[in-house]
């Protein structure tokens, strides 16, 4: 763990599965995770048999070996909490349903959202399906404590959350905020058109997110540079500082003492040997500023 100036700041990176969900570990150990996120199932596939004793012993085991934490999980790309029609949208429920019960027996904190898409019944609409779906899992009490994350978009599409004002109207409509947060994303919140890039406009737009939202409700962040430019509206994600966001935000991240000890998770392209993790997690951990 990064500790310089009394700033913690637990990185890591996004972690394959392959194997069962205990293989992430070693894997995170490899490149020198802090935190890390997986999926806590095929990401491509809306069911999965059910996690056995033995999978969910070996997950404690080795997260107690490694000493990883604390591990995000990430849903499915196929869920749209915001569908307009009944079926995408009852068969969503269900899967991030089961999927907050895989978090709560994996001992997961955090399960990770996008805020679906409205698929042209309107930016409000969606928003509202979004709400109804979500308080319907609290109410009826799923997943125990895990906390949804909301996460910023791109807005690629008819993709809800890559304006603030959409996370600020979503906390209206469901007041379960004991399990409702956000995980910030570099490169969505860049490429729907906040520029970070300076000092003046970093500031500007954790002021914005700060007004409308709440700084306390940021319980992750996703760092990765892109490929596209400013209000581009595009999700491509590049190695840090080799994008059009470049060095300079990451480095008003890491050393922003409002985020100390939120776990910073890449989501960058890598390889088989993932030396690309390696490098990006170094360059990270030296844009902190030393004592």
């Amino acid at each position: 763990m990064c500790v310089e100036m009394g700033i913690v700041m637990p990185f890591g990176a996004h972690m394959s599965i392959s194997g069962g969900v205990s293989k992430s570990f070693a894997r995170g150990q490899q490149i020198g995770c802090d935190a890390m996120q997986i999926f806590c199932k095929n990401d491509r596939q809306w069911s999965a048999k059910p996690l056995t004793p033995e999978e969910i012993a070996a997950f404690h085991a080795e997260q107690a070996r490694t000493g990883i934490g604390p591990v995000i999980v990430h849903d499915s790309y196929l869920i749209n909490l915001a569908a307009p029609g009944d079926e995408l949208w009852e068969k969503s429920i269900a899967a991030f349903s089961d999927e907050l019960e895989r978090c709560a027996l994996l001992g997961a904190p955090y399960l990770v959202t996008h805020p679906g898409a409205h698929t042209g019944s309107g930016e409000e609409t969606g928003l509202l399906r979004e709400a109804v779906a979500l308080n319907r899992i609290f109410s009826e009490g799923v997943g125990g404590s895990v906390t949804v994350l909301l996460e910023t978009t791109a807005g690629q599409g008819s993709s809800l959350g890559n304006r603030f004002e959409h996370l600020a109207r979503l906390f209206e409509l469901v007041p379960h905020h004991q399990r409702l947060a956000i995980c910030v994303d570099t490169c969505h919140i860049f490429a729907a058109g906040y520029d970070i890039r300076t000092a003046e406009g970093y500031e500007a737009t954790f002021a914005e997110l700060d007004r409308l939202v709440g700084l306390e409700r940021i319980n992750c962040f996703h760092l990765n540079d892109s490929q596209k430019g400013l209000g581009s509206r595009v999700d491509r994600h590049a190695h840090i500082g080799q994008g059009m966001i470049g060095q300079e935000a990451f480095r008003l991240l890491v050393n922003d003492p409002r985020f100390r000890g939120i776990p910073m998770i890449i989501e960058t392209p890598k390889g088989e040997a993932m030396l690309e993790d390696i490098e990006n997690l170094s360059l990270l951990r030296s844009l902190v500023a030393a004592a």
